[in-house]
């Protein structure tokens, strides 16, 4: 008589959240739910065994319009003084299910560690001293998220509307999971005003 195998086991898997998943030890063949997904301890790395389609990761899109500094109210940038681009989420269209921003925090989030995303940035501009002036654009966060830095300069001239359009592509890492991104702005070489400001989040990848 051939050996028998038992094919019907049961097993209780841990319930924990994905930034507790992310600092936890990883055991080959252990089972742990996320509010993300199943995961499963594999050669070293945690691995989601569910789901799997792209719809059920969370890919999509968000377009945040700020509609508190207009062309009647346009920010004022005080030279060498970093502040956020603001965005009060006034106007949003999405795709079913994304949510990668907090209007309360004016912050840029993800729920996972290893997401990918694509964010432009759009805003119209000027500058009182167009020669001497430029704005640096720069993501704000724990670990080494500040390398997406941008320089954006004004070719018009002075007091000139310009528009600017700037795209960041980025992974999140446990900080970004933990406290979120702002996207910052400040002014070099003299003042600078900015309005209509949008962000276009574009997630491509999940972890």
């Amino acid at each position: 008589m051939g050996q028998v195998f038992n094919t019907s086991y049961k097993v209780k898997t841990d319930n924990m959240t994905d930034s507790q998943l992310s600092n936890s030890n990883i055991e080959n063949g252990s089972l742990v739910r996320t509010d993300s997904g199943l995961y499963m301890g594999h050669s070293g790395e945690n691995v989601r065994v569910y789901p799997q389609s792209a719809g059920s990761l969370g890919l999509g899109w968000m377009r945040i319009d700020d509609t508190e500094y207009d062309s009647d109210n346009k920010l004022n940038l005080v030279d060498q003084v970093q502040v956020v681009l603001p965005n009060n989420a006034g106007n949003t269209v999405n795709s079913a299910g994304a949510n990668y921003y907090d209007a309360n925090t004016q912050k840029l989030i993800s729920a996972n560690e290893n997401d990918v995303f694509i964010t432009t940035v759009v805003f119209k501009s000027s500058a009182a001293n167009a020669n001497q002036t430029h704005l640096d654009i720069v993501l704000v966060g724990s670990g080494e998220i500040g390398r997406i830095h941008m320089v954006q300069q004004f070719y018009k001239g002075n007091d000139v509307e310009q528009g600017v359009h700037q795209v960041m592509q980025y992974y999140t890492d446990s900080d970004f999971v933990s406290n979120g991104v702002q996207i910052k702005i400040q002014s070099h070489g003299g003042t600078a005003k900015v309005w209509d400001i949008i962000y276009f989040i574009q997630k491509t990848q999940s972890a």
